[in-house]
């Protein structure tokens, strides 16, 4: 069992395994994917190091295939001890998830005139999400359509196109099919497939929390559902997140480019 302990300076220990194993990361695609993602948000940072006695805020300043480059934090004494530290528990936020990873021995480097602290990739990351999915609403101009294939009653297969109206690493909101069509609460559907336009596609089974009816501006009144993705593998987990990353970045720069 995991469980998230402190020390006698009340700054976390990194969580292992246990409970939260199915939100670790472990190739280096999907770690750099949450890196990149910390770097282009401009996540402030939390580092502990001496069992929990120090600790100094920092911001990615660089990311390659292999290194980290770390902003040196305001206070000479912390960046000092930090440089004699051999292991740095890292906390972070991103699209309000919670990200940590352990981090190795820093070196000093200089970036751009300024000084930095430069180290290895960590082996593993956290991204530790539960009722905090980031849920992102899916643009208009490029909809998500998931082909869902339902069963019938004379064993035929039903290949119901939804639109996607929103989605996060959790599940997503899409439209039902007809009426004739079996579709209710807590039914599961295998091998649902969902196209992220320039990232590439998610195969994942989705169970069917629950069905609603809205009413269009044109009066229509149609079906939709919210669904979990089930025991959704983590290179899946990873495409959803850089298609949310993709989508965020590209509105941020249509809204600086109006602005």
């Amino acid at each position: 069992m995991l469980n998230e302990t402190h020390s006698t300076s009340k700054a976390p220990v990194v969580l292992e395994l246990g409970e939260y194993s199915q939100f670790m990361l472990r190739t280096p695609a999907e770690i750099l994917v949450v890196l990149r993602g910390l770097y282009d948000h401009v996540s402030q940072m939390t580092v502990f190091f001496n069992e929990g006695r120090d600790m100094l805020l920092t911001t990615m300043a660089a990311v390659t295939e292999d290194h980290l480059v770390l902003d040196y934090g305001p206070s000479s004494e912390m960046n000092r001890k930090a440089l004699d530290a051999q292991k740095h528990f890292c906390v972070t936020m991103l699209d309000k998830v919670r990200v940590q990873f352990i981090l190795r021995a820093f070196s000093k480097v200089e970036l751009d005139g300024r000084p930095a602290f430069l180290c290895a990739l960590p082996d593993k990351v956290l991204r530790l999400q539960r009722r905090e999915f980031y849920r992102l609403v899916t643009p208009i101009i490029h909809p998500l359509k998931c082909t869902m294939p339902i069963p019938l009653p004379d064993g035929n297969i039903h290949a119901h196109e939804a639109s996607v109206f929103d989605i996060s690493g959790g599940g997503m909101g899409a439209s039902a099919p007809p009426d004739n069509i079996p579709f209710s609460a807590e039914m599961e559907f295998p091998n649902c497939r969902i196209e992220l336009p320039e990232v590439g596609f998610v195969i994942a089974t989705v169970r069917i929390r629950s069905t609603f009816e809205v009413i269009l501006r044109s009066g229509a009144r149609v079906r939709r559902a919210g669904c979990e993705f089930v025991k959704l593998p983590g290179p899946m987990g990873t495409l959803i997140q850089r298609y949310i990353i993709k989508v965020e970045r590209e509105r941020k720069a249509r809204e600086i480019g109006m602005g």
